[in-house]
């Protein structure tokens, strides 16, 4: 699943396709900041139809790609040069199997390209361009790589917190209250909903229609505590679901774990330094 970013570019904005496994950068907003008064998809099959660029892509898809159609790339590379010879991505990618390229439509779309590629063509068009294009993509990902640590050092004091709540006495006060036998009775129109009633005891809905004047939804205003608990127990409804336990049930099972791992937050210090 990709997600798409942008940065800012010697004053042009430069949209990213990013995934997991590789980055692509849109060469259509590249080719536009270096001639505004240009067709972009110009100057990229300009670019495209040389023998350098084509000998560079197909090396690149054969260190990468090993679906790529090598038969098909050679005989492009005996027309380049020619006058009558024209390449656009979109032919390239369709005969050659390639997937250092791709073009979508859409808001952000327009042709893009690994970003090994994206900085070769940076360089046919502009150098200083590409130099800064560098330098920006290099503050995104490293931006990139502090929030992954900042979600790492999260997640490992929240898994302190659930050895905790396995180990510790119970200490606190009961919260949430337990479940009355009429709520225990009442069918609840979806699992998010049960889950609601479990740790908070009132629906989205219901709390949406007392709290009329809030900005946000329940979990806006929950506390940490509670997103905590909440995210054990869906996990613990889904084993119970699975082994086909009916909702009054799982109910009545899930508010017990609410009130138990609440009596264990309550008292735990990770959770009171991620407050500070």
């Amino acid at each position: 699943m990709s997600k798409t970013e942008q940065i800012e570019v010697n004053g042009a904005t430069i949209n990213l396709s990013i995934s997991k496994d590789s980055d692509y950068i849109c060469i259509t907003d590249m080719a536009k900041a270096k001639d505004t008064n240009g067709r972009a998809a110009d100057i990229i099959k300009n670019w495209i139809r040389t023998r350098t660029t084509l000998e560079f892509l197909g090396t690149w898809e054969q260190l990468y790609n090993p679906d790529f159609k090598v038969v098909k790339f050679d005989h492009f590379k005996m027309e380049a040069g020619l006058p009558s010879f024209v390449l656009s991505p979109s032919k390239w990618v369709e005969q050659t199997n390639a997937i250092g390229m791709f073009t979508k439509a859409g808001k952000y779309g327009g042709t893009y390209a690994h970003k090994d590629i994206a900085f070769e063509f940076g360089s046919a068009i502009s150098p200083v361009f590409k130099l800064l294009l560098i330098k920006e993509f290099q503050r995104l990902k490293e931006e990139e790589n502090q929030n992954l640590k900042l979600e790492w050092n999260l997640q490992r004091t929240i898994s302190k917190i659930n050895y905790r709540i396995h180990t510790d006495a119970i200490k606190a006060n009961l919260i949430p209250d337990k479940i009355s036998n009429i709520q225990s009775n009442i069918v609840y129109a979806t699992e998010a909903d049960l889950l609601n009633m479990a740790l908070f005891g009132i629906t989205a809905k219901e709390w949406k229609k007392a709290n009329d004047r809030a900005k946000g939804n329940i979990l806006d205003e929950a506390s940490i505590e509670q997103l905590v608990v909440l995210s054990n127990m869906e996990s613990i409804n889904a084993l119970l679901i699975q082994q086909g336990i009916p909702q009054k049930e799982r109910l009545i099972e899930l508010n017990k774990v609410a009130i138990t791992q609440m009596k264990s937050l309550l008292t735990s210090n990770s959770i009171k330094s991620l407050k500070r």
